[in-house]
């Protein structure tokens, strides 16, 4: 039993105000309800650094189906370990039952409710070594000790209004250090993925890493070429829309894992660079992430000033004949694999899209019927945003936004506004019985 530090609210800056109003419902219901509640993780550490979090994660002593009873708005999800999400309109405030790290367990440890919705931490997860059945239910304080980084194991409690810390988060807080919980070569290798994440923490708060978790990654970073390669994929877009990028992968360089992530930018030029710092730049003008932020511009930051995708679509692959009883599949353009993250083909292809579409743009005293095909255009959207972020005329951007409402007629719908193809278009169904009665005689 670890006697945690306990900041009470005199002596620290977290305001109810500055916590999102439909996670303060979900707290005090569970707490009118007599469970213990508490706000978790990277909120925690945000609120207590100033800054503004992206989510208000929630632990709780109640069972997941227990807090399902409380909330009509409530899905439970995950296969090995149940979450509740709580969703107000398109908000989600995910609630999840403490946890404790399991060494051994005993046959009957987990129950159904208690099988982790994570992911395997890598593709390999039935290695030595790999976690496999780390979620039962715990106590705040097992809890706590089951997460990857000091700063990010802190409880904030409603009730008291104090910070409760069981790992050193706050200490860290003040030297600006990034400390893994535990031995860092035990929980690299339990996921290696934490070795990425330490470091874009870093690099995204300013922080330092610790000296024993410098050397951990040094002794583990091979153990990242077998983490899931779609999980990686996320983690990219991560770091891409968090507005440090830049800096982020020239901390991954230096480290050495984006070498054996993505070999193909470690070492980049300035220009891999110089479209990094643009994202940055614009992505810091937003206080939440912007909608038009999409996967296919991100992947033309990442990998269009390195020419690592033509922007002229290759040639679709030959399909071979379908074997007897299956269906034949679709023609697939050739996929497109940068190190160890297969990027998905339609992102690929609306980048694509979108490459073609800029330079169309940038002409001078286009026809109004050319005007009118380029606004359809169904990368035309993420073009305009494109062109905000990398352009240098914004003057530009206001001409086709103004364009768009000249050309786009009320009630066009459609992803960009342009009108829906016939066969998508909703068909009245008829009424039986022959159509409407005529009038009355």
């Amino acid at each position: 039993m670890v006697e945690p530090t306990v900041l009470p609210r005199s002596e620290h800056n977290i305001s109810r105000r500055d916590i999102d109003p439909d996670a303060l419902k979900v707290l005090y219901r569970l707490r009118e309800h007599g469970y213990t509640a508490y706000l978790v993780g990277g909120s925690v550490r945000d609120l207590l650094l100033g800054r503004r979090p992206k989510d208000f994660d929630i632990g709780t002593s109640a069972h997941p189906y227990e807090i399902k009873k409380l909330f009509r708005n409530c899905w439970i999800i995950g296969r090995r370990f149940r979450l509740a999400h709580v969703k107000f309109g398109p908000k989600t405030i995910e609630v999840a039952t403490f946890r404790r790290q399991v060494e051994d367990s005993a046959p009957g440890d987990a129950t159904p409710d208690s099988l982790d919705a994570a992911e395997p931490a890598a593709a390999g997860a039935d290695k030595v070594g790999f976690i496999h059945r780390d979620n039962t239910f715990g106590t705040p304080e097992e809890d706590a000790f089951r997460r990857d980084i000091t700063i990010n194991g802190m409880f904030y409690d409603i009730d008291t209004f104090s910070v409760i810390d069981y790992v050193g988060g706050l200490q860290d807080l003040k030297t600006r250090t990034i400390r893994s919980i535990g031995d860092p070569n035990v929980r690299f290798v339990e996921d290696p993925v934490r070795m990425l994440r330490a470091v874009v923490m870093a690099a995204r708060l300013d922080f330092q890493l610790d000296p024993d978790l410098i050397a951990a990654i040094e002794t583990h970073r091979e153990l990242i070429k077998s983490a899931a390669p779609a999980r990686m994929v996320e983690e990219y877009y991560k770091i891409l829309r968090a507005g440090s990028a830049a800096k982020t992968f020239r901390a991954l360089d230096e480290t050495g894992l984006l070498e054996l992530m993505t070999p193909e930018l470690a070492g980049a030029a300035d220009s891999f660079y110089d479209s990094l710092a643009a994202l940055d730049a614009w992505r810091r003008l937003h206080g939440e992430i912007p909608a038009t932020l999409t996967n296919p511009i991100l992947v033309g930051a990442l990998v269009g000033p390195l020419g690592l995708i033509p922007t002229d679509a290759p040639p679709a692959r030959p399909t071979p004949p379908p074997k007897p009883g299956k269906r034949p599949r679709p023609p697939l353009s050739e996929r497109v694999q940068i190190g160890m993250l297969p990027l998905a083909r339609r992102d690929v292809d609306r980048y694509r899209q979108i490459a073609a579409l800029v330079p169309r743009l940038s002409e001078p005293s286009l026809p109004p019927r050319v005007q009118r095909s380029l606004v359809h255009r169904p990368a035309f959207d993420e073009t305009l945003t494109w062109l905000e972020i990398f352009g240098s005329d914004p003057d530009l951007v206001d001409v086709w936004r103004e364009q768009k409402a000249i050309h786009m007629t009320p009630g066009e719908g459609g992803e960009t506004g342009a009108p829906l193809p016939d066969h998508r278009r909703r068909r009245r169904r008829r009424r039986r019985g022959g159509g409407r009665p005529g009038p009355a005689a």
